[in-house]
């Protein structure tokens, strides 16, 4: 969150103070810009090593259910919880303190009686199981059974996954039997996917949104805002922003901020995993600071001149990380016809300062940081705090989503 949310830097001033929050323990799968703040840091699974559900999405007409499993070895220390050796993860963890603090609907027969909860696959193996049996209590849709050469080929692709995180007599007694080679079915496939064909009928989606549509909505009406005391909206109407949380017009521009902030994606950079990835930084070794040709002129910058990125709430124009260190937001001009004059622009997935871009000591060994990766600018901190929250950025105040897109800022040519 401290790298990701505008106004990230608000965030950094409640983590690292101890009286706030006394004790912080984290997962973490590296020292990132968030969990470097924690006391502790349990090593987690990178996504290569773990399970995870990421479902599907209304935009995709077809009903799909893609999932991760495990394909590489894992790189943490194996520990023992409930009896059961496995990698340290974020379950592991989660298990851990279960087991230590005896939590009910945790370990033995916590399912049911013979249903145990105590290693990740217990319940993950179950999920992919209710995919692989379908919506239907009658069985109808469930999907058809691996044969004998499926099941070999399934178990040959897990070889070289050491017995901590794949022994097949185990995955099997988890869902049973009878279940067993549907959800062997669905594991080599990495999901279950609808064919594009059976997502629509007679010109119409088989699978409906239902309520898609609402002109008003009731329930917005009956329930007050609980900043102001006053109901919600119940219908669409046009609000000019930008607003702080009471829903009063904030108005930087009049203060010489004269440029609207943005952040976009590139197609070569995430917010975290590609950081340390030098084929990509060779692609683009830094990220620019995209300015219209107008306001480049009106500006006097030209292309490659370096600015600094400063806002009504930064007006320094730094990431303030605590301890007197300090990364200024400060980046190159690229000027481009593409930007609509009055914006600003920057890409995410630079201008890291954690994620192995500095120095960290660790046992009283010193690893270094490897400056590559803190190459470009990353601007997030320059957009607008909340005048009335005052630790927040900007909030849409139905939807308690963030703001991004509506910082005023001007840049300053260093």
């Amino acid at each position: 969150p401290v790298y990701s949310l505008p106004a990230g830097h608000k965030l950094i001033e409640i983590l690292s103070d101890p009286k706030r929050i006394p004790l912080i323990f984290a997962s973490d799968i590296v020292i990132g810009e968030t969990t470097m703040y924690a006391d502790y840091i349990f090593p987690d699974l990178t996504y290569l090593e773990r399970w995870e559900f990421s479902g599907s999405h209304p935009s995709v007409t077809p009903k799909v259910a893609p999932f991760r499993q495990p394909v590489a070895q894992p790189m943490t220390d194996t520990v023992t919880v409930y009896g059961e050796k496995m990698p340290l993860s974020t379950e592991s963890l989660v298990l851990g303190l279960a087991e230590k603090l005896k939590l009910p609907g945790f370990g033995q027969d916590a399912f049911g009686p013979g249903l145990h909860l105590r290693r990740d696959e217990d319940m993950y193996l179950r999920m992919v199981a209710n995919i692989a049996a379908g919506d239907k209590p009658d069985g109808s849709e469930r999907v058809r059974a691996a044969n004998a050469e499926e099941i070999k080929i399934f178990e040959k692709a897990r070889r070289h996954l050491p017995a901590t995180v794949f022994d097949a007599d185990r995955w099997k007694s988890v869902v049973g039997p009878d279940l067993w080679p549907h959800v062997v079915q669905v594991l080599n496939r990495g999901g279950r996917f609808q064919s594009y064909a059976q997502a629509y009928k007679d010109g119409q989606m088989s699978n409906k949104y239902g309520k898609l549509v609402g002109i008003y909505f009731d329930k917005l009406v009956k329930t007050k805002y609980s900043m102001t005391g006053k109901p919600y909206l119940g219908h669409a109407d046009y609000i000019e922003g930008p607003r702080d949380c009471l829903g009063r017009p904030i108005q930087d521009e009049s203060s010489g901020y004269d440029l609207t902030l943005i952040t976009y994606r590139s197609i070569t950079q995430t917010k975290s995993h590609t950081s340390g990835n030098y084929w990509l930084q060779a692609v683009r070794p830094e990220n620019p600071i995209d300015l219209s040709k107008l306001d480049a002129e009106r500006l006097q910058l030209k292309e490659g001149d370096r600015v600094r990125v400063v806002s009504a709430t930064n007006t320094e124009g730094n990431w303030d990380l605590g301890n007197g260190r300090k990364k200024p937001m400060i980046g190159r001009v690229h000027v481009m016809e593409g930007m609509r004059p009055g914006v600003v622009g920057f890409s995410l997935g630079h201008g890291h300062w954690s994620y192995g871009a500095g120095d960290v000591v660790i046992d009283g060994v010193k690893v270094p940081g490897d400056r590559r990766r803190a190459t470009g600018v990353h601007a997030n901190a320059a957009m607008r705090v909340d005048p009335v929250l005052k630790n927040t950025g900007l909030v849409d105040p139905v939807g308690g989503s963030a703001v991004f897109y509506q910082t005023q800022v001007k840049l300053i040519k260093v």
